[in-house]
């Protein structure tokens, strides 16, 4: 008897007890709580409620909020109309199991019969299907992790016993208002018939959400579902630097100031400075500039190195590589007209006859004055292409796959801007404004046209 109560406590805990530690302590295989600047995760359990759910749509439809309910597939079946009319107003229905039932007291087998059961349903009703699940009380067995297959299990990161009317309303706003902040996963009910719960606990759940939203509306937060929380969450985390980064960031910059220094770079007047810049010579082949100019082999010309730092910040905010090359476009729109006043002002640089740069950005560059010409072969393209390359991967670690997709089209050129035309098109008295502001569309376009609209970002000059 006693090898059996020990054979019994053994299963237990390898079967539900470590599990059940492993996904709530460190989070294993499970989603639990977001990392975002504004939003937060209303979500709620045992639904949904004929009348209860009803309210708890009218108040969201108030505040605009998003939210996700993990529904019980047998209360889901008996009230389709509700279930219906959370799909219609772009809410997100995970499964909560087909009765609410815990996971430990059932079979793989038969937890997966639970949530195909309710997801059918779900499907039946709204025509899409739930790749989300919640088991009830949160509670997973050690088969849950492996045999769901596409489906992602979502706990919660605070929760108020709200399914308990004794809490009352002003306790249970108070205990909400601890949470008060972007990221939250938040566990309601919606629903009073299960076990232990109470049927009227909804109605002070309803009260207390309405001033924590009213709260959240104060400061500007937005109430998503966990599908959108989950993007804002991986964005927020492809933007985290791991301590191999933050290394290689910092020794990169250090790099460049070493190289300022050395090649004794200067600065324009421009107080948001994009660019630093060098007078030097031109070598390799003449090249006929837009205004019919020729750059000739060792003419003098001003040859443009992007601020680092400033590069580095821009991809970190990024939406998109797009977004990205947009930003550092019109970087280069806004710097020009300083540059034309360095020309134009400068009597050491009479002599200059173009800029010059090199860079993996430029489709649109022709928008602006540039000619677009290719490097030639040899050592100087080969350490240039694998310069900006690494600095791809310092900016964005996702942009690798980026240059793997589109290796044609992301590779380094020269971009050549005549000086006359730049002082006639540019120069102005006070370097304030801009004389040519290339139309946002023609923008797009032209960068769409090499990156796509994707997360990757391209490198830089």
């Amino acid at each position: 008897m006693e090898n059996l109560v020990l054979w019994c406590f053994y299963i237990l805990t390898f079967y539900a007890f470590l599990p059940g530690v492993f996904s709530r302590i460190f989070g294993f295989r499970v989603f639990k709580r977001g990392r975002s600047q504004r939003e937060i995760c209303l979500t709620f359990d045992d639904g949904p409620d004929p009348y209860y759910t009803a309210e708890l749509l009218d108040l969201l439809k108030k505040y605009d909020a998003k939210a996700t309910f993990f529904v019980v597939g047998s209360n889901a079946e008996k009230n389709p109309e509700i279930v219906k009319r959370i799909h219609d107003e772009g809410h997100l229905i995970g499964i909560h199991n087909y009765v609410h039932k815990t996971n430990w007291l059932m079979r793989p087998g038969t937890v997966r019969k639970q949530i195909k059961k309710t997801s059918d349903i779900i499907y039946q009703i709204t025509g899409s299907k739930s790749v989300y699940y919640r088991p009830p009380w949160g509670i997973v067995n050690l088969f849950d992790f492996g045999n769901l297959g596409h489906i992602q299990i979502i706990l919660w990161s605070a929760m108020f016993g709200d399914w308990r009317k004794g809490v009352g309303a002003e306790q249970l706003e108070r205990r909400m208002m601890r949470k008060l902040r972007p990221g939250e996963v938040l566990l309601l009910h919606d629903c009073g018939i299960t076990f232990g719960a109470d049927a009227d606990a909804p109605a002070n759940m309803l009260i207390a959400l309405e001033n924590y939203m009213q709260a959240a509306t104060n400061k500007a937060y937005r109430f998503i579902r966990v599908d959108e929380m989950i993007k804002v969450t991986d964005e927020a985390k492809a933007r985290t630097l791991s301590f191999g980064r933050r290394v290689t960031v910092r020794l990169w910059l250090v790099w460049e100031q070493c190289f300022h220094v050395l090649f004794n770079l200067k600065k324009t007047a421009d107080p948001d400075t994009t660019f630093h810049y060098r007078v030097t010579r031109y070598h390799g082949e003449p090249v006929t500039m837009q205004d019919g100019e020729v750059l000739m082999n060792g003419d003098s010309v001003m040859e443009l190195h992007f601020d680092n730092q400033k590069l580095f910040d821009m991809g970190q905010k990024a939406r998109s590589s797009m977004h990205v090359a947009i930003q550092l476009i019109r970087s280069v729109e806004h710097a020009l007209p300083y540059f034309a006043d360095e020309l134009v002002n400068n009597p050491e640089f009479s002599d200059v006859k173009a800029l010059y740069g090199v860079s993996m950005i430029h489709r649109g560059a022709d928008k602006l004055g540039f000619s677009v010409q290719d490097l030639p072969e040899g050592m100087f393209k080969s350490l240039t292409s694998v310069y900006l390359k690494f600095l791809l991967h310092v900016i964005r670690p996702q942009g690798q796959s980026r240059l793997k997709e589109r290796s044609s089209m992301l590779v380094p050129k020269s971009i050549i801007l005549s000086a006359d035309l730049l002082k006639k098109r540019y120069y102005v008295e006070t370097c304030n404004q801009r004389n040519h502001p290339m139309e946002e569309q023609v923008l797009k376009i032209a960068v769409e046209q090499t990156y796509g609209n994707t997360t990757n970002t391209p490198s830089t000059m």
